[in-house]
């Protein structure tokens, strides 16, 4: 059996088909138009599917299923999303929509965090484990929760938001209306953030010569390739955005004691330099400090096909 995956983000539409494994066979991309309404996007996802099956040498009949991984809030029993604040979209029915365009009779829709989480679950670094979450860092902080093998959505379908927790009091504005979100320190916008602010004050340190003198350059690399050259202003912006993730994931590993917790998105690259500080500060916030069962934190493996993998 064939399954359609297609993750659709603020920037772009990619798509691709997988079969029984999780492997993908073809994949594609285009550009996400959100000036116009939600049918332009359609048409174009509808596209760029019919595409992809296609040079997968495939046909419509052969898809058992597409799946669409969807910012916001998304209805996986009615096939509408319902709300995605970079997209114009409100209870739009776009599954219906989607299978109407491409012949495909089953189409069904999750958040794209939780798709993603459902990817690694089933294919990647949280394979073989019942209980699971994942979080990705980015422009922003999504989660995604496993609960005995199955996506945790919430009854109204908005569960999962992890990144909009406060971990700091009377913090900084968050785009969700909060103040203090682990969002806001956690992200890679927010990496990007301390490593300018650090950088204004250490007119000396090496993260200038990284981003070749100009500060718009910095990225959520900077300070971590500063602190590998020994830069001690890059270790202390290092220090600071790994004490605010292990917060969070501090949090979330109380309320919910996964099995395990992984870590996706950019930043996640750093692999060991983030996994090993993390895990120390998690260990001594961690409510089950005496249970010999304890949740595990490892990078995600599934990269940026997660989404398309989780949603197939």
């Amino acid at each position: 059996m064939y399954y359609l995956g297609i993750d659709l983000g603020g920037m772009s539409i990619k798509a691709g088909v997988c079969d029984d494994n999780g492997k993908i066979l073809y994949k594609d991309t285009c550009v996400t138009v959100r000036n116009e309404d939600g049918d332009r996007i359609i048409n174009d996802m509808a596209s760029l599917c019919l595409r992809v099956i296609k040079e997968a040498g495939l046909t419509v009949d052969d898809i058992e299923y597409a799946g669409v991984a969807s910012p916001g809030s998304a209805d996986s029993e009615k096939g509408t999303i319902i709300y995605a604040s970079t997209l114009p979209f409100l209870n739009y029915p776009i599954c219906a929509k989607l299978s109407e365009k491409t012949g495909i009779k089953k189409v069904y829709i999750e958040n794209d965090a939780n798709a993603a989480a459902k990817g690694e679950a089933t294919y990647g670094a949280a394979k073989g484990y019942k209980d699971s979450l994942f979080i990705t860092i980015g422009t922003g902080v999504g989660g995604g929760i496993i609960i005995d093998g199955k996506i945790y959505t919430g009854f109204n379908f908005s569960g999962a938001e992890l990144g909009h927790m406060v971990i700091v009091k009377d913090g900084e504005a968050c785009s969700c209306g909060r103040n203090g979100c682990m969002e806001c320190y956690a992200s890679a916008t927010g990496l990007i953030k301390l490593t300018k602010a650090k950088m204004l004050e250490n007119k000396d340190s090496v993260m200038w010569e990284l981003c070749g003198g100009d500060i718009n350059n910095a990225g959520g690399r900077t300070a971590f390739d500063a602190m590998r050259n020994g830069d001690k202003a890059g270790k202390i912006v290092v220090d600071k955005y790994i004490y605010y993730l292990a917060m969070g994931l501090g949090n979330v590993i109380n309320i919910f004691q996964p099995e395990v917790v992984c870590l996706g998105g950019g930043v996640s690259k750093e692999g060991d330099n983030l996994i090993i500080p993390i895990k120390e500060i998690v260990s001594g916030e961690n409510y089950a400090i005496n249970v010999a069962k304890k949740a595990d934190i490892k990078t995600a493996t599934l990269g940026n096909d997660a989404g398309i993998i989780g949603a197939a």
